[in-house]
């Protein structure tokens, strides 16, 4: 019986016990929120000086950043200002390899090709002197404007495409200075000789800022301004080089589009410009086709070579407010 009894005894102490246990002992969301809560005490002053750190640098970054834009922009506004070019500066933004002397020497020749085809046709002595110094100073610079004009068109219609080798060769880990040479080496021209012009400036030592400044300098366009700009601020500022370059590439594009759709809708201002532009040398020409005598008066009197001068002002002031009308710059 005692036996028995100290038996039941023992087995209610570990009932006892067990159950002490179990509504004593810790939970897992109880260990969880310690866990928790431990990590936060720690982590706490962690987090707060990271924090302070990142603000921190987005304010040095953004310094960086506007600095480099009125860096930038007065620059910008420093080429404008020097619209007049030297000799030397059209030749280069033309692409011939020509120095000023063989320009003076083919104005020269110019202008002796025209005064002699005026001395031929039995022209009088100023016709004769106008000739001269139209292929002496405006039919040279008329040639070097066109060729210059020409190669930047090209240089446009190809840039956005050396964009976008920039672009994949960021993206799959080449450096921006390979990408660039890839341009110069497989681009067509005057993209190639551009780039190419611009590695070879970073081989010999000069800075980033510096090559981009003379690349705009042979190549003054918006587009490779609204470039150099780009590389300049990710160099100093750092972020994604290439999705800036990717939105720089789809804006110039944008821009070619919208510049196709001005010529479009500005074809038919053009063609009104030229039909009227046209019309008095036809007019002309059919009078002295249906009455040969009738206007021999303009030619060989006096009055009526005044009368040709200030018909020909007229009309050149006339054509030149139609071309100003019709050109749209984007």
């Amino acid at each position: 019986m005692d036996q028995q009894i100290i038996i039941v005894l023992l087995l209610g102490l570990l009932c006892f016990g067990a159950l002490a246990i179990v509504l004593l002992a810790p939970t897992e969301k109880d260990k969880t929120k310690k866990r928790v809560a431990s990590l936060q005490s720690g982590r706490g002053p962690r987090r707060a000086a990271s924090s302070g750190q990142s603000e921190a640098q987005s304010k040095e970054r953004r310094r960086k950043l506007t600095e480099s834009l009125e860096a930038l922009d007065n620059k910008t506004k420093n080429l404008k200002k020097k619209k007049r070019l030297s000799i030397d500066q059209m030749l280069e933004q033309a692409g011939l390899p020509v120095r000023r002397k063989h320009y003076y020497i083919a104005s020269v020749i110019t202008a002796v090709v025209f005064g002699f085809v005026g001395l031929v046709s039995g022209q009088q002595t100023w016709i004769i002197g106008l000739l001269i110094l139209i292929g002496g100073f405006g039919f040279p610079r008329w040639i070097v404007n066109f060729l210059r004009k020409r190669r930047q068109k090209k240089f446009v219609d190809e840039f956005s495409n050396a964009i976008d080798v920039i672009v994949r060769g960021v993206k799959s880990g080449l450096p921006v200075n390979e990408s660039l040479k890839i341009i110069a080496r497989e681009a067509p021209r005057p993209v190639s000789d551009e780039f190419h012009m611009l590695t070879e400036a970073l081989r010999i030592g000069m800075t980033l800022e510096q090559a981009l400044h003379r690349m705009h300098e042979r190549m003054p366009l918006q587009e490779v301004n609204f470039f150099g700009i780009v590389l300049l601020i990710q160099q100093k500022t750092g972020g994604n080089l290439a999705e800036a370059l990717g939105n720089l590439a789809t804006v110039l594009r944008s821009r070619k589009m919208m510049e196709g759709k001005i010529k479009a809708l500005s074809a038919e201002a053009k063609a009104s410009a030229y039909i009227i532009g046209s019309l008095p040398f036809l007019v002309m020409g059919a009078v002295k086709v249906a009455s040969p005598d009738y206007l021999d008066p303009l030619f060989t009197t006096r009055v009526g070579h005044f009368i040709l001068i200030g018909a020909g002002l007229w009309m050149l002031t006339g054509v030149l407010v139609m071309r100003k009308m019709i050109q749209i710059k984007v």
